[in-house]
This record gives C-alpha cells, structure tokens and sequence, in this order.
C-alpha cells in the first residue's frame, strides 16, 4: 500500500510518501509546502491545493492519512490551520482518496510505542524504520511520514477488523 501521510500547517504543511507491504517499509517521498506569512490567505491556500496536488500526480498513493489537529490556547492559529487542513482534505477527496485521520498520540504510538515520545524519539524510530541514514528534514515532512507509517500499520488491523464483524 502507497499513503500520502500529511503533518497539515498553513506555513508548512509536511507530506511524506511510503510504501508498505507487511512489516517492511520504504520511504517514497517527502517534504513541505511552504507558504509566505505576507501572501493574502486565499493565495496561501490555493498554493497548497496545487503544490498538494503535484504531489498526488508524481506519486499516485493508494491511501492518505492526516494528523488531527490540537490546539491549546491560540486560536487565530488553530482557525489557519484549520483552513490548510481542509484544502488538503479538499485536494485528497478531489483525488478520489480514502482519507484516515490519526491523533498524534495514535501516530506516536505507532511508530515509537510510546503516544507521548518527544520529536527526537519519533524522528529515531521513522530514521530506523525506514532505514535512513538520516531523519527526514525539516520536522514536517518527518511528521508527515510518521503519519504515513501509521496508517501503514494500522489499515489492515482496522480492515480485518472490519471483515471479522462483515461475517457474523
């Protein structure tokens, strides 16, 4: 199985590609797209809709998944985010793609066993898994590819699950 995972943020909006087949894993692609703080939103947005989009047509992924998102106190922060999750909500469903959404405590679990490890623990275990000689970089594509590899894990859990009460 192919999923995009996304790390979603108005600024920087990591993605990462990975390729899955029973515990192995290879790392596809990844990266950001980056918008300017100066640019008017609707353009900020629609830079993500096309650049997203770019993404969808080179590596033509099965699946996506997206990290949900939390929000202490700043508001006016979750509110553009917000936005920035939903043109990629938008790009995926546009492109015919079931979309699961994770917790970031269900991604770190996943990938490091522990839902509440530290970026340095996650950016190890994703490095290891994959077999990087590196992290990936900047933390939001690394984000976004531990959300891939959640979704990675999880699916065929979640579709056996799903075919177990289909026969009763």
């Amino acid at each position: 199985m192919r999923t995009l995972g996304i790390d979603p943020g108005l600024a920087t909006l990591g993605w990462g590609v990975v390729e899955t087949h029973g515990d192995a894993a290879t790392l596809l692609g990844c990266g950001v797209i980056r918008t300017a703080a100066h640019t008017p939103l609707p353009a900020r947005l629609l830079q993500i809709h096309t650049a997203l989009g770019a993404v969808l047509e080179h590596h033509q992924p099965d699946a996506a998944a997206i990290e949900e998102l939390f929000f202490g106190k700043n508001s006016t922060t979750a509110m553009a985010v917000g936005q920035a999750r939903g043109v990629a909500l938008l790009v995926l469903a546009q492109a015919g793609l079931a979309v699961a959404e994770y917790k970031p405590t269900v991604v770190k679990q996943a990938v490091a066993g522990d839902g509440g490890a530290d970026k340095r623990q996650m950016q190890s275990m994703v490095r290891m898994t994959l077999r990087l000689a590196a992290a990936p970089t900047p933390d939001d594509a690394a984000d976004a590819v531990a959300v891939a590899l959640c979704h990675g894990y999880t699916a065929p859990f979640v579709r056996q699950v799903a075919l177990g009460r289909a026969d009763r």
